[in-house]
Parts: structure tokens; C-alpha cells; sequence
């Protein structure tokens, strides 16, 4: 039968996968088939289906077989699946495009696919299928949130495996830029670690470490970064004058973590109560507290030192406000002094300054008038002359009155 076919003499010299095919049954046909075109890479993500197609012409009664090139395993011949993986298929349209699906995608799976026709010789043709796999964050080799000292280095790290290999960029979660060493501000950094030389509370908050390769998903890891220093409080006016009755409020703003407890105290360090006339208020954000103390109704026993105090288990630390009196005109509620204050040189002066100023220089007078020597600081000259002139001139006039009545005191005659 060999020999009616004329196959016997050319047997051995046939490769093996041409071989396998032959073994199918052909019949030698009038017209060649041939490739109509050639077999397009196709690129997969696993866990998807990739489908490869063979377009061939004329294919008569010959057969159409898909091969796994690196491995040379026969997959498919005609209708029929020859391998065991039960994720491998194959259809066709009216027996000119041949089709091998692969179900359910691994990586293993990534390769060259041979389509073949059994000729003598045989025809054949390759087709590459890419499988690509989305990111994915490694837990084992990727930071945890982090809890540092203000000052120190730090380096977050973030590692992700995936093909093609996962870009990584850092982002704050809450939109905010970077700040980089040299103290510029960019709103991303790249790359798997993350290193802040000598950290501070301004970098504190939560990263995310973002992993991308076009293939879809992207994934984000959320980091914490924490920072630990010690309270700090910032006083802006630390003399505040008051008049009896008003509502006074007094404010301190201060910054640390962990959360720091915070409250005021009065003279020989007693707390200040919360409710009657006091009311203290907190206005948290993050690591920083603006505190308030409003005092309803201010009386004398109200004027004083006060200390607003943070403490947390780094440190604690307070600042320093003083309330004095102020005394009012009653007939139009401005703040009187005696004598005229004199205006500063022209700088603009804090409000608290100002009142520094003139409790000084009330001070100073309160001294002069004791020493007996006025007008040094307050300009009361002004005042003295004046009335030493109406005097001068009353007496003048008093004398010539009484020398125009009394025309014979006008000569004097000596003893």
C-alpha cells in the first residue's frame, strides 16, 4: 500500500511532527492548499481566554493540526483535541479559519503556537501568544505603617510583581504635594523605595504606593507614616488688657504627637476650671490644637498670669499670657490716661506692645510724681504754664484796680 502511494523511500527522512499528522490519512489532492495570511500574535491576561486563528485556502481533504512549538506537543488535528489539557479547543469557520482557544490563561501557557497543514511537504506556519498579568503588591516585602522620631531617615518600601514589570509611583493620599529633601514640593515620586532624610511633622500622613503596567487592574497599598516630637506652643499676644464686665478671650496655638492633653492654669499653677464664667476651647487638626480660654465676665480677681500647658509622653511645655485692667472714660468708653501719652517713633507695635508701653511709662509716672520731678515722659508742661500765666495776670489786674481807688498809696513815702 506504501508503495501504491510512493511514501515508503521518504518515511524516515520526515520529521517527527510531520510524521504524526501523516498518520491521519491523506489523500493527494489535485489542488495545493496554502496559508491565506499569517497567524497574528495574540496577547492574553491570565485567567482570560486567547483565541488563535489560521486562515488557509484550498484545504480540500487535507488537515489542519496546532502544535505547541517549545514543547512539540500536538494539541488539535481537524476537529478532534489530542491533548489531555481540558482548557484547549478548536473550532473552525466552513474549514478555512481554524481556531485554537486556550481557556482559563496561565503564564505557563506564554509561547509559540504552530499551525500546520499535512502536505508533502509540510506547511506550517507560527503564531506568539502573550499572557500578561496585572499587578499585584508583595504584603511580605512592603512596608507596614510606620511610626518614627521628627528627625530621623526613613525609607518606605514597596515591591509588586506582574508582566510586563509594575511601575511604582508614591502619592499622599490626601492630595497634598511631597516635600522633597532640598524643600521642593512634587506631587509624586517614583520608583520602589521611598527614601525623607530627617523627617518632620510635615511629611507625616498616609502614602500610597501605586502599581501600574497597563494591564488592567491598578493597585495601591496605603502606608502610614507617623511622627513623633514633642509639644510646642506658640503665644501671639502675651499682654492683654481688659476692662472690667467685658468678654475676654485668650488663645494659644500648639503642635505634637502623639495628641497632647491640653489646659490652662491660673496663678500658683491651680487649673482653670471648665464651666461658670470660664469656658476652654480646643480646635483640633492633626498634630496641631488652637486653644481657648474665654473669660464671660472679666472682674478684678480675673487679672493675672495665665499658662496655656500641652503635655504628651515626649515632653510638655506652656506659654505665658498676663491680663491686666484697663480704665475707661464713662462718658465715652475710651481708655484714659493722665497726661498725653506719647506716640511711638512711627514702627507699627503688636497690640500687646502697645500695652506694654503704657503700663510702662504709667509705672514710670506714678515715680515721678513721688520724686516730685513730672513732665520727664508726659508732656505736662504744657498744662503748668498755663496756669501759672492766668495767675500772674489776675494779680496784675487786681493791683491796678485797686491802686486806681486808692490814688493816695500811689507815692510812697519812706519811714
Amino acid at each position: 500500500m506504501c508503495e501504491k502511494r510512493g511514501m515508503c523511500t521518504r518515511k524516515r527522512q520526515v520529521p517527527l511532527l510531520v510524521v504524526t499528522t501523516l498518520l491521519v490519512g491523506v489523500r493527494p489532492e489535485l489542488v495545493d492548499p496554502n496559508f491565506k495570511e499569517p497567524i497574528a500574535n495574540v496577547t492574553a491576561s491570565v485567567g482570560r481566554e486567547a483565541i488563535l486563528s489560521c486562515l488557509v485556502q484550498d484545504l480540500a481533504g487535507y488537515k489542519v493540526a496546532w502544535l505547541r512549538v517549545d514543547t512539540q506537543t500536538i494539541l488539535t488535528i481537524a476537529t478532534h483535541v489530542i491533548t489531555k489539557n481540558h482548557r484547549i479547543a478548536v473550532s473552525h469557520s466552513d474549514h478555512r479559519t481554524w481556531f485554537l482557544h486556550i481557556r482559563e490563561v496561565r503564564e505557563s501557557d506564554r509561547g509559540w503556537y504552530m499551525c500546520q497543514i499535512n502536505t508533502d511537504p509540510m506547511k506550517s506556519q507560527i503564531g506568539y501568544l502573550e499572557v500578561v498579568v496585572p499587578p499585584d503588591i508583595l504584603d511580605y516585602q512592603t512596608s507596614t505603617d510606620m511610626v518614627v522620631r521628627e528627625g530621623s531617615n526613613v525609607t518606605l518600601r514597596c515591591t509588586a510583581t506582574g508582566s510586563p514589570e509594575p511601575n511604582i509611583v508614591w502619592k499622599r493620599e490626601d492630595g497634598q504635594k511631597i516635600i522633597l529633601e532640598n524643600g521642593t514640593k512634587v506631587s509624586s515620586v517614583g520608583g520602589t523605595n521611598f527614601n525623607i532624610s530627617k523627617v518632620t511633622r510635615l511629611h507625616m500622613g498616609s502614602y500610597l504606593c501605586i502599581a501600574s503596567n497597563g494591564v488592567p487592574p491598578t493597585v495601591s497599598k496605603r502606608i502610614m507614616l507617623i511622627v513623633h516630637f514633642p509639644p510646642m506652643i506658640w503665644v501671639q499676644n502675651q499682654l492683654v488688657g481688659a476692662r472690667e464686665g467685658e468678654q475676654l478671650t485668650l488663645e494659644c496655638d500648639s503642635e505634637a504627637y502623639p495628641k497632647s492633653i491640653n489646659y490652662w492654669t491660673r496663678d500658683k499653677d491651680e487649673i482653670v476650671p471648665q464651666g461658670g464664667k470660664y469656658e476652654p476651647i480646643l480646635l483640633d487638626n492633626a498634630y496641631k490644637v488652637q486653644m481657648k480660654l474665654t473669660i464671660s465676665s472679666v472682674s478684678p480677681s480675673d487679672f493675672g498670669t495665665y499658662k496655656c500647658v500641652s503635655r504628651n509622653s515626649l515632653g510638655d511645655t506652656d506659654g505665658t499670657i498676663k491680663v491686666y485692667p484697663r480704665i475707661s472714660n464713662s462718658s465715652n468708653g475710651n481708655i484714659q490716661y493722665k497726661g498725653k501719652f506719647r506716640h511711638n517713633s512711627g514702627n507699627d507695635v503688636f497690640e500687646g506692645n502697645q500695652d506694654m508701653l503704657k503700663e510702662r511709662d504709667l509705672k514710670l509716672r506714678g515715680r515721678k510724681e513721688t520724686s516730685g520731678n513730672e513732665g520727664d515722659d508726659y508732656d505736662d508742661s504744657g498744662v503748668a504754664t498755663e496756669e501759672n500765666s492766668f495767675s500772674l495776670i489776675f494779680a496784675l489786674v487786681t493791683l491796678i484796680i485797686y491802686y486806681h481807688h486808692h490814688p493816695q498809696l500811689r507815692t510812697l513815702h519812706p519811714a
